[in-house]
């Protein structure tokens, strides 16, 4: 029986609350299929941070190093700065197992309502691409005349042509996979930043050159941001920086009925390393411990982590679950309408998996 390795870091808010349903669905598919997961689990967080002062430990990637695969929960607590959690464990471990691409999948599956007016199920279905190792997120820069009245603050991005290269092919060799409207979207801001992104244009055209049978679109992010309200149907794989795909992410996941319906997965394609799988949602304090936080998109995580591990089947088995928890409307946590707990949603995706 082949059993994979997982590294489980629950880490603050609902992420507590997600990642054991998570794991739930993960048990109950890996009967179906003959293997086993071997769960890691790290008590890494915020409470980490309250008792030693960092988010993780010194030797934390040095543990994680020979998992199979990372599964996340969220990070985030109202009374740590955000780029305290963000630099002292996310970004860490992305960079570190070189996960390059940050894709995040947004579905509006049938059954669920858009808060736009037009699309129906189906109907929105493309994959935002981020790459999320360098740009705006570098951390290159820094304080002068720190903490005084005349204090500055230095920000600068890191743009590499193998970075961009890289993370372009990808999703141009997405969208060949994908097999729907084998169109690819750049994202960028070259008419105000006249180096970083007009490199990354640059590179985009060359990659694009390689791939005849595949329509490309570029678009400035504020422009992007208006056309994924306007027209998302249009968009089938979108490519861009660490910054803006971040926010556009954020559009995405909005825009195919709740947070708590959009996947992610942080990987290194070339598989040297572990890849993480996370929620897009945060560690949403406001409703962290009550029950009702959306447990689909850890779930449809834990089914983009086994397709990334081979195991396409049983990925498509759960996605097919939660498509028909979905369609059927009758469990549903707030979020989405309804009045269902967290773990009442699992169980009947859980039930769906037979």
């Amino acid at each position: 029986m082949k059993t994979f390795t997982i590294a489980v870091i629950a880490g603050d808010g609902v992420g507590t609350e997600v990642v054991p349903q998570g794991k739930r669905v993960l048990e109950r598919i890996a009967k179906k299929h003959g293997v086993s997961f071997a769960f890691q689990d790290f008590d890494w967080g915020a409470g980490h941070f309250f008792r030693w002062g960092r988010m993780m430990p010194a030797g934390a990637i040095d543990l994680l190093q020979p998992c199979d695969a990372i599964f996340l929960g969220a990070v985030g607590h109202p009374e740590i700065p955000d780029h305290t959690t963000l630099n002292g464990l996310l970004l860490p471990i992305r960079r570190a197992f070189d996960q390059y691409a940050n894709v995040r999948p947004a579905y509006l599956y049938p059954g669920v309502e858009s808060p736009l007016a037009r699309p129906k199920g189906g109907e929105i279905d493309f994959v935002v691409v981020r790459e999320n190792t360098e740009g705006e997120y570098a951390q290159v820069g820094g304080f002068v005349y720190h903490l005084q009245p005349e204090e500055i603050a230095i920000q600068t991005s890191v743009f590499t042509r193998r970075g961009i290269e890289r993370v372009v092919r990808f999703a141009f060799e997405l969208a060949v996979k994908r097999g729907k409207k084998k169109r690819v979207t750049s994202i960028t801001k070259s008419n105000a930043q006249g180096y970083s992104m007009v490199l990354w244009d640059r590179t985009f055209q060359e990659v694009a050159s390689q791939f005849p049978d595949i329509e490309t679109e570029s678009l400035l992010v504020d422009a992007a941001a208006m056309n994924f309200i306007r027209r998302p149907e249009s968009f089938d794989v979108v490519v861009g920086s660490n910054l803006f795909c971040d926010i556009l992410s954020d559009i995405s996941a909005i825009i195919i009925g709740s947070m708590g319906l959009a996947p992610s997965a942080n990987l290194d394609p070339q598989r040297r390393f572990p890849s993480m799988f996370e929620p897009v949602h945060g560690s949403a304090p406001d409703i962290a411990g009550k029950g009702v936080v959306n447990p689909l998109a850890s779930i449809l995580s834990a089914a983009m982590m086994l397709e990334h591990l081979g195991m396409g089947e049983a990925a498509r088995e759960i996605e097919s679950a939660v498509a028909t928890v979905l369609a059927e409307g009758s469990v549903r946590t707030p979020d989405l309408g309804g009045k269902s707990s967290t773990e009442e949603v699992t169980s009947a995706v859980v039930e769906k998996l037979g």
